[in-house]
């Protein structure tokens, strides 16, 4: 083989070589941040495209939606309550060259400003509110989150609370602080049931009054209930009225016996 066709077939294989580097493939949810002779010139994606070689470089980026866990973190709460809270976070990113420019690792980077922010939130909130209010929370989180990692060209859609652990000591106070509750709620229903009933009665007795016989009948339904549980012994109620009655008779024969 002459001088002449090895170079050529060494130039072919050259050039195969530097067109293949050239080539470049990049998925539906990735983008591929240029950087020619080390200043960006944009993302490219998806798709195949060509770069130059060794004057451009290409980073790819990962633009689907990462659900990353926010390890758990010891926090005093505004009331000085020691609690252990994890959450959980999403987000994607919508600027690639932001994402790859501005912050050396945008997962890490996240993830601590997630985890600070979880810390300084939780802070500013007493235990029930923590345990009650868990929605405004999340939402706070979100916010602030969203802002700070806004110039990476991340964008965080959503931040949920997943659990909050609290010591012994603490579960038994409000278990107790529960039970509690619920005597106080029983006995306000027990007296409300009390003084319907007593108005109830009050209102039956206003009304016996101005008819007498209703009070004699019932007395006889009384007497008829009573008896009709095959007792040995039967309890009749003898009006008030008939007491009056018997006493002011006994004074009155006490009196014409002493004047006599």
């Amino acid at each position: 083989m002459s001088p002449v066709t090895i170079g050529l077939v060494l130039a072919l294989g050259l050039l195969a070589a530097i067109a293949v580097s050239s080539i470049r493939i990049v998925n539906e949810y990735e983008r591929g941040v240029i950087f020619r002779l080390g200043r960006v010139t944009g993302a490219k994606g998806p798709g195949l495209f060509f770069i130059v070689p060794i004057v451009d470089k290409m980073v790819k980026t990962n633009l689907q939606t990462v659900t990353m866990d926010i390890p758990p973190q010891d926090v005093i709460t505004k009331d000085n309550v020691t609690v252990k809270v994890n959450a959980v976070t999403y987000f994607n990113v919508t600027d690639p060259v932001k994402a790859v420019v501005n912050v050396q690792n945008y997962l890490f980077a996240t993830s601590q400003v997630a985890q600070t922010t979880l810390r300084s939130i939780v802070g500013q909130v007493d235990l029930d509110e923590l345990l009650v209010n868990r929605d405004e929370i999340n939402d706070k989180l979100q916010q602030v989150i969203d802002e700070l990692t806004n110039p990476w060209g991340v964008k965080v859609t959503l931040v949920e609370v997943k659990d909050v652990e609290l010591p012994e000591a603490m579960r038994r106070a409000m278990a107790r602080q529960a039970e509690a509750e619920r005597d106080r709620r029983a006995k306000v229903i027990h007296a409300m049931g009390e003084f319907e009933a007593a108005k109830q009665l009050a209102e039956a007795a206003t009304e016996m009054a101005t008819a007498p016989g209703a009070m004699q009948l019932r007395l006889l339904s009384t007497m008829t209930e009573v008896a009709g549980d095959n007792n040995s012994t039967l309890v009749f109620p003898v009006p008030m009225e008939l007491l009056r009655f018997l006493d002011a008779a006994t004074s009155a024969m006490d009196a014409r016996a002493t004047d006599a």
